[in-house]
């Protein structure tokens, strides 16, 4: 299964110039986990509820005193033509829940650990599917009689 499969393509973002505030207030009122962060248009980074919580706390700042670029971190992309598999293992390695899907340099939507849960009987299925293919071609060719 690929991820332009399962991938949202509607992605939040807010200008580097914005507050942590102002941030959290696009992740409420779009009821998304995380936004991501441009710099004159292009993406720069991404910031989600847990950065935004730990800028915060660490800070003892109001939120709408912490600059956006403080909570942000490296924007962690995938391009849209990957497997889920490739994406589940991308998040595991890079220890994040979410994935910016690229099409170059261009992002085109985000995957999300609640994408790949989601899809999970269709994961399945294609397992099977794979499994049962490979099943058919090894026994090719043998002689059953």
């Amino acid at each position: 299964m690929l991820i332009e499969e399962v991938m949202s393509t509607e992605l939040v973002t807010c200008d580097v110039s914005a507050s942590v505030r102002d941030a959290a207030d696009l992740m409420l009122r779009n009821r998304v986990g995380s936004v991501v962060v441009t710099n004159e248009g292009s993406p720069a980074g991404l910031t989600s509820e847990a950065d935004v919580l730990h800028a915060g706390y660490v800070t003892d700042d109001p939120f709408s005193a912490i600059p956006v670029r403080k909570a942000m971190r490296r924007l962690p992309t995938i391009n849209s033509r990957k497997t889920l598999r490739a994406a589940t293992e991308r998040m595991r390695t890079q220890r994040v829940k979410k994935l910016v899907v690229v099409e170059g340099m261009t992002p085109v939507g985000i995957i999300t650990a609640g994408n790949v849960v989601d899809n999970y009987a269709g994961i399945r299925q294609e397992v099977r599917d794979i499994a049962a293919d490979a099943d058919h071609w090894s026994n090719e060719g043998t002689d059953d009689e």
